[in-house]
């Protein structure tokens, strides 16, 4: 077990990502919700995040009911405040931001010190917990003004008050993390996607930042949301339809790894967990199946004479730790 920052929170190296349990694109039972997180704590896993935009809500209450049967004090849990969620009666479905659920509430950006206070209270009654341990302020890429000057204080506030152990921000970009690094007191980050075997641009300010300051990374989209996982011509990359280029350098990777003996999806995985900056890595599961398979491929030793190929053929640079 690792801990975010100086915070003392604990965390696994490998952790569950919740999305896909709000209905990530496609739906999900509850059965298979439920086996998957169960399965996730059989592999030795015990932080696992979730947010109220995860299928409006959906996740985290799936996630708070699978947990129920094990000891709230042998994991960790982490949800996100800046979407609030209101009742919506327009009908229809939430397939627009991408989660197959009824469109039966709205989301509304807010990062102020009530919005944070509010979103919270409500996730907590969701999860069924009287606690989460890590709270991240979601995607503030459009509110930062909001997030630095409401937000992030509310925050503070609430980790002064021993209302959570650890705060932070979660993004799709590594830029305003790196501020949120350099300008705040932040225990941890969570980026997804900027740190994969297909984007280093999390190397260029945020992981060296992090290391200075002392500040965990956890990084989520260690797939880039499907390519790094099964390279194939519908493959997605980034929740869009895969660029022509990034797969054929996908495909490239999943035949060095082969002569290697290992799978494309352990060598992504063991990428990310190398920086010394990251604390955790996220994957998301749809079934008890993929999270044991998740389990499996981190825990698969990664040759050096992989990276060394990978480096050989100018697909990854020699600046990557390995």
């Amino acid at each position: 077990m690792n801990t975010l920052g100086s915070s003392g929170v604990p965390v696994s190296e490998l952790a569950f990502g919740g999305a896909v349990i709000g209905n990530l694109f496609t739906e999900v039972t509850d059965e298979q919700a439920h086996e998957a997180v169960t399965a996730a704590w059989e592999s030795g896993i015990r932080y696992f995040d979730t947010a109220p935009h995860y299928g409006l809500g959906l996740s985290e209450r799936r996630l708070g009911e699978a947990l129920k049967a094990f000891p709230r004090a042998e994991f960790t849990v982490s949800t996100k405040v800046g979407r609030r969620l209101e009742p919506c009666t327009d009908g229809g479905d939430d397939l627009a931001n991408a989660f197959a659920v009824p469109a039966t509430r709205r989301r509304v950006w807010d990062f102020s010190a009530d919005g944070v206070r509010r979103t919270l209270d409500a996730s907590l009654e969701r999860l069924g917990l009287d606690r989460v341990d890590v709270v991240y302020l979601h995607d503030p890429d459009e509110h930062a003004d909001q997030a630095f000057r409401e937000g992030y204080p509310a925050l503070e506030k609430l980790r002064s008050e021993g209302v959570v152990g650890a705060i932070g921000a979660g993004m799709n970009q590594a830029g305003m993390l790196t501020r949120f690094v350099r300008e705040t007191d932040v225990d941890v980050v969570l980026c997804a996607g900027r740190y994969t075997l297909l984007d280093q641009s999390a190397l260029t300010d945020l992981l060296p930042a992090a290391v200075e300051r002392g500040v965990s990374v956890v990084i989520g989209g260690a797939f880039n949301s499907g390519l790094l996982a099964d390279p194939r011509p519908d493959a997605t990359y980034n929740y869009a339809q895969a660029p022509g280029d990034l797969l054929d350098r996908a495909l490239r990777m999943r035949e060095v790894a082969e002569r290697h003996g290992i799978s494309l999806r352990a060598a992504a995985l063991a990428f990310c967990a190398a920086h010394p900056a990251v604390t955790s890595v996220l994957v998301g599961a749809r079934s008890a199946a993929e999270i044991r398979d998740a389990a499996e491929q981190f825990a698969t030793p990664v040759p050096p004479a992989f990276w060394q190929e990978l480096r050989d053929a100018d697909l990854l640079t020699a600046e990557e730790p390995s």
